[in-house]
C-alpha cells in the first residue's frame, strides 16, 4: 500500500492509527509529526505572503478568478505511483481543490483511488479516522484510535457545568479583515461551556464587522489564525489591539486574568486531526479554570 497525502489533518489522521510507513509523499503544509519531513513534498502555494490583508485580497482575487491556491506536482505525484490519495473537499483555501486532485489522478497508470474528507464536527473527525483506515487496510487500529481519542473528548465534557451559563467566546480565524471560526468550532466552543453566537456549528468561517463584534459584547477571544504559528498569530494580536473597536470588547474591558488566548492555528483548531482533541482540552480547562486539562506544551499565550 502507498499512500499520498495532501492534506495535514490527514496525514495526522493516517499517523494515528499506524499508517506512517504507507506515506510515500505530502503536501508542503503536512509538517507534523517531524518524522515525515524527509518524504516528497508534492504541492506548493501560489500565495506570496505579507501582512494579512495582503494575503486575504490575494486569495479573494485568485478565487473569483477560479484559480486554484496550490500546485500540484503531476509528475512526481506519477512517479510515486500511490494506490491511495488523501485529500479534502472542505475548503478551498486549505488545500488543493478536489477537483484538481481527480483530473491528475484519472491519468495515472496505478489509478489510486481518492479518499475526500469533509468534516464538520468533531464527531466527523473520529469517522474519518474510520474512513482512512479502511482506506489503507488499517480498520482495527482506525477503531481503536477513535475509541481513545472519543474517550478523551467525552471525559473533558464532564468538567463542564452544563447549569452555569458559559461566557461569549470571539474565535478569530482570521484577524485583517476579522474571520470568525466556522466548521467545527462552534461546537467546540459551546460542549466546552462556552457560546459562539457569531457563527454556528457546520457553517463556513465567515467574514464579521467591527460592530457585529461589538454587539456580539465577547468576555474571552480566541486568536487563533489558519495557518499561522504562534509567533505569526502574536503578530497579528499585536496589529489587533491597535484597531479602534479592540479596547471596547468586554475580554479587554474587565480583563480577567487570561480573558485574551493567542493560539497556533496552524496545528490546533484549524486542523480537523486528532489534535482537535488537544484543542478541545485545552479549551475546556481555559473556560472552566482547570488546567489539570490542558495537554502539555499546548501552544498558547494569554493577555
Amino acid at each position: 500500500m502507498r499512500v499520498v497525502s495532501l492534506l495535514p489533518s490527514a496525514t495526522e489522521l493516517l499517523v494515528a492509527i499506524g499508517g506512517a510507513p504507507l506515506l510515500v509523499g505530502r503536501s508542503h503544509e503536512c509538517d507534523f509529526p517531524p518524522t515525515l519531513a524527509h518524504l516528497p513534498v508534492l504541492t506548493k502555494a501560489r500565495t506570496h505572503g505579507g501582512a494579512s490583508a495582503a494575503i486575504d485580497a490575494e486569495v479573494s482575487a485568485s478565487l473569483a478568478a477560479g484559480q486554484s491556491l496550490y500546485e500540484l506536482d503531476e509528475r512526481l505525484l506519477a512517479e510515486l505511483a500511490p494506490d491511495v490519495i488523501l485529500t479534502q473537499d472542505l475548503c478551498e483555501v486549505c488545500s488543493i481543490d478536489l477537483r484538481g486532485v481527480e483530473r491528475i489522478a484519472a491519468a495515472l497508470p496505478s489509478k489510486p483511488r481518492i479518499l475526500s474528507l469533509d468534516p464538520k464536527t468533531v464527531f466527523d473527525v473520529f469517522d474519518d479516522l474510520l474512513k482512512v483506515g479502511e482506506a489503507v487496510g488499517r480498520a482495527d487500529a482506525a477503531e481503536r484510535a477513535m475509541v481513545e481519542l472519543r474517550a478523551r473528548y467525552w471525559s473533558a465534557v464532564d468538567f463542564v457545568n452544563p447549569y452555569v451559563p458559559g461566557p461569549e467566546v470571539l474565535f478569530l480565524e482570521w484577524c485583517d479583515p476579522p474571520f470568525v471560526g466556522g466548521h467545527w468550532t462552534p461546537g467546540l466552543i459551546e460542549a466546552a461551556g462556552g457560546r459562539h453566537s457569531l457563527n454556528k456549528l457546520g457553517a463556513k468561517s465567515r467574514r464579521v464587522s467591527p460592530e457585529e463584534i461589538l454587539e456580539a459584547a465577547p468576555e474571552r477571544v480566541i486568536v487563533c489564525p489558519c495557518g499561522f504559528d504562534l509567533a505569526r498569530a502574536r503578530v497579528d494580536f499585536e496589529d489587533l489591539a491597535k484597531t479602534r473597536w479592540w479596547p471596547l470588547l468586554p475580554a479587554v474591558i474587565d480583563s480577567p486574568r487570561r480573558s485574551i488566548a493567542i493560539v497556533d492555528g496552524n496545528q490546533m483548531f484549524n486542523r480537523p486531526g486528532p489534535r482537535l482533541v488537544d484543542a478541545f482540552e485545552w479549551l475546556v480547562g481555559w473556560l472552566n479554570l482547570r488546567d489539570e486539562l490542558v495537554p502539555p506544551g499546548f501552544p498558547v499565550e494569554y493577555r
